[in-house]
């Protein structure tokens, strides 16, 4: 027996796109992926892999001493490589290894998705609109070249809401510099790793 559909019903997978039928959506309008950010074992074993094997220019990599959201020690360098449409693979190597409470939780902090948003104020509406809808929210924190508030989704995957901050001039400087910072990074972990054992 043959089963006739009512093509006058939309299929279960499709999404709704009517504005006036999403007016509990955040209204911000996401423009592209900014970054995938994961955990890595080592700065310097992933840059190979990424930069030399996979040919994705190191464009940034950042050393930051304390959590920015709390403020918490917990040594950390933050590697950007990017890709043609300027978003970016990132990594987070943590000097002290995966020590952190919110590394040992099942959905580490290293790992997220980033959106760019394209205002700070879409930015800060949507942290209200979602705030208003019972999603915890944190930030928006001021990373020097990005602002981003952070969430997860109702599978516990992290997400992150961001705006660029930083100037060209500011960006070619970090590009610039990636490769001598993530050197002083390897040489300070190895360091570290020494004084532990």
């Amino acid at each position: 027996m043959t089963t006739i559909k009512d093509s006058t019903q939309p299929a279960a997978h499709q999404i709704d796109h009517d504005p006036a039928r999403n007016a509990a959506s955040i209204g911000a309008p996401m423009q592209r992926v900014h970054h995938y950010a994961a955990y890595c074992r080592d700065a310097e074993e992933t840059r190979h892999f990424y930069e030399d094997l996979l040919g994705l220019p190191l464009v940034h990599a950042l050393r930051v001493e304390n959590m920015p959201s709390s403020g918490v020690r917990n040594p950390y360098m933050h590697l950007f490589f990017e890709m043609e449409d300027k978003s970016c693979l990132a990594f987070f190597d943590i000097l002290e290894g995966p020590n952190h409470p919110g590394m040992t939780a099942p959905h580490p902090w290293t790992n997220h998705i980033a959106v760019r948003v394209s205002s700070r104020e879409i930015l800060l509406q949507a942290k209200e609109k979602l705030q208003e809808a019972g999603v915890e929210v944190v930030g928006p924190i001021d990373h020097e070249f990005v602002e981003s508030i952070y969430f997860q989704d109702p599978n516990g995957i992290n997400l992150e809401l961001t705006i660029d901050t930083a100037d060209a001039a500011y960006m070619q400087h970090e590009r610039d510099t990636a490769h001598a910072n993530l050197q002083n990074w390897a040489r300070e972990k190895k360091q570290a790793v020494r004084q532990a054992n």
